[in-house]
């Protein structure tokens, strides 16, 4: 295939995942289906050495991934809630945060450990499992993070500015860290399963970017969460 053709397939197959799952109806299965377009791509552009190209093809697939789950959950918030791991939790959590200021998400006495949590699971599944089981665990996070937007986007005055002020800044440096972490640390299970070269200590770089961006994510989160709740709120008409 041609390369310039493989974000189009990553985005048009992530897509027809979401069909899959919806029609499949096990919710289990709805991140699996996920990862399955776009985990191709990445073990190509890694068998080449080419570290940057897979960052970026599952850069697009995170992309696709909230686009997806957030129409999903704006056109459809009832079925979305129930078929996406987690969703309604996170989403009346979220609604709760926005109305009051209460939550985990405005104290860093409890987001913090929650996402050191999140990142060591992650980081650790990416590197017993080439990435296999820790790309389900970023998409399913994906899902109900798009289905609280899409839902916020249902329940609001202005729409169009809640779903694009609900996509924090924090939360996208984060999802980059996190997926460049997946693709750097699958690298040593995928070389071996598939017969490449692949020092993950020639990565550095990669792995420094993305622990700044966690620490970028921390600090942003912990210096504008408060204020730019009361930026969803108005938005939201709340």
């Amino acid at each position: 295939m041609n390369p310039a053709l493989a974000p189009v397939s990553i985005v048009f197959g992530t897509a027809l995942s979401y069909v899959a799952g919806a029609l499949i109806g096990v919710p289990a299965l709805v991140p699996i289906l996920n990862v399955v377009p776009a985990f191709p791509f990445m073990i190509d552009s890694l068998g080449h050495q080419r570290v940057g190209e897979a960052v970026g093809r599952m850069l697009v697939w995170a992309a696709a991934l909230a686009a997806c789950a957030t129409t999903a959950s704006y056109l459809a918030p009832v079925e979305t809630g129930r078929l996406f791991i987690h969703a309604d939790a996170y989403r009346r959590e979220m609604f709760l945060f926005v109305l009051t200021g209460h939550g985990a998400e405005g104290d860093i006495r409890q987001f913090l450990p929650q996402h050191a949590a999140h990142a060591a699971m992650f980081c650790g599944l990416a590197l017993a499992t080439g990435g296999a089981l820790a790309m389900p665990l970023g998409a399913m996070l994906m899902n109900y993070m798009g289905h609280y937007v899409g839902a916020l986007g249902v329940a609001s005055v202005h729409p169009w500015r809640a779903l694009a002020l609900a996509w924090v800044p924090w939360s996208l440096v984060r999802i980059a860290s996190f997926v460049t972490l997946g693709v750097v640390l699958g690298g040593p299970v995928l070389a071996r399963a598939f017969g490449f070269g692949y020092r993950l200590s020639e990565q550095r770089r990669w792995i420094l970017l993305a622990a700044a961006g966690l620490l970028v994510d921390v600090l942003l989160k912990w210096a504008l969460a408060p204020s730019w709740r009361l930026l969803i709120k108005s938005a939201a008409g709340w």
